[in-house]
């Protein structure tokens, strides 16, 4: 075997190592729609501590995130998800083990700690093994793909465990079956070597000074927006269909399902949509088909929104993976780890923040479609910033400069 035929084999399987990380994350963390109720009722709890088991991971992942993800950049992106990768399957093998709601919730906060470390390894990763802006974007639709297949798959394995009569901690056992492959593969593959542009200290400070680049924060601040109009769909789509009654009663039922698989379907086909269209144009006019689904949704009532907000899922699919990527792509590769958790902070952080807002707004007004009226407000916002980035492209020059110093092959991003 020549070295370009085993630097190429080495190639495809970081990327399937990639690609499995995310959908095996996205398994359990996805799944704590259909998991809460049933610990609500193992525990007798109210929804607001039942919802812990939502907001924990969340803040975990958040946190570590901007206090971890340097670690990316200074032990090495192979050193980096192999740690976080074995505290995730210790964490997720634990769960068997657990009887009462406060040993997982340690569970929780140590596993979400873990997807924090080993998620910015992986997304500085993206960039170690892309030639171009344009690639890394290509990249990160598909492995944000994979994770929208691990968030169709986590929910039904569990549906199908509770079935059975099988109890919901199963789902964690495969993740850590699953987990511990992942490990045994990564430990095996070498990794591209990420050189480094100075002698600057890689620590937490330097994370922080970075949160003031105006890239930085201008792609964190659309992630937030974005990432708070996605969970209205997953964390309150099935309370606003609970009251529906019309004539197509399999439509409300399947509406989680039918959005994250047109979510899924969208972010696989996304390299082909942005290799012909630039990504700022495809950006803005996705966000307004969304602010237009929710709109749609609060005037036409619960019977349109069964068809609107599902759908919503096929325009939202392109927008995290890219705002992530390009985001990503303004920094040095020897950065990416460090902003990857920037990124993350302000991702988990509206997932979590999101639908609280939502929930109080309902509790304020007394009906979870009023939670709407906030989710359209953040999907205009979004439209708004998406439609200004459309007009002037703040990103453009520092993206074909990064093309130039930092990728092999370069071609001017679009």
């Amino acid at each position: 075997m020549t070295v370009m035929e085993r630097d190429s084999r080495n190639l495809a399987a970081i990327r399937v190592l990639t690609y499995l990380m995310f959908m095996m994350f996205a398994m359990t963390t996805d799944s704590v729609g259909v998991i809460i109720p049933e610990v609500i009722r193992e525990f007798d709890l109210s929804m607001t501590a039942g919802g812990a088991f939502h907001y924990t991971s969340m803040t975990a992942i958040a946190f570590a995130g901007i206090l971890l993800g340097h670690l990316a950049d200074r032990l090495g992106r192979k050193a980096t998800i192999i740690l976080g990768l074995t505290l995730f399957a210790v964490s997720s093998f634990l769960f068997a083990a657990g009887h009462s709601f406060a040993f997982f919730l340690v569970l929780l906060v140590v596993s979400g700690s873990a997807i924090g470390i080993f998620k910015t390894g992986a997304l500085a990763l993206v960039g170690d093994i892309s030639t171009s802006t344009r690639q890394h974007t290509a990249t990160m639709n598909t492995v944000e793909g994979f994770f929208a297949v691990g968030a169709v798959i986590g929910p039904a394995i569990v549906t199908r465990l509770l079935a059975a009569g099988l109890s919901w901690k199963w789902l964690y056992i495969i993740a850590a079956v699953i987990c511990v492959l992942l490990i045994a593969t990564a430990a095996l593959v070498k990794y591209p070597e990420t050189a480094r542009k100075s002698e600057e200290p890689i620590d937490l400070k330097r994370t922080f000074v970075m949160t003031k680049s105006p890239y930085a924060l201008g792609f964190s601040l659309g992630i937030f927006m974005y990432v708070a109009v996605e969970c209205a769909i997953y964390v309150w789509m099935p309370t606003l269909m609970a009251d529906y009654a019309g004539s197509f009663p399999l439509l409300a039922a399947y509406a989680i399902s039918i959005f994250f698989i047109l979510r899924a379907a969208g972010r696989f086909l996304g390299s082909a949509v942005l290799a012909r269209y630039n990504w700022t144009s495809v950006m803005a006019l996705f966000s307004f088909a969304i602010f237009v689904c929710f709109v749609g949704s609060i005037l036409g009532g619960v019977a349109y929104a069964a068809v609107l907000l599902p759908l919503s899922g096929l325009f939202m699919s392109m927008i995290y993976p890219t705002l992530n990527s390009k985001g990503i792509s303004c920094f040095h590769k020897a950065e990416h780890g460090a902003i990857a958790g920037v990124i993350l902070f302000f991702t988990c952080g509206a997932a979590a923040l999101g639908p609280l807002a939502m929930g109080a707004v309902s509790d304020a007004f007394g009906h979870v479609r009023y939670g709407f009226f906030l989710a359209a407000f953040f999907a205009g916002v979004l439209f708004v910033g998406l439609l200004l980035n459309w007009m002037y492209d703040p990103a453009r020059e520092r993206l074909a400069l990064v093309d130039s110093t930092e990728y092999a092959g370069a071609e001017s991003p679009s």
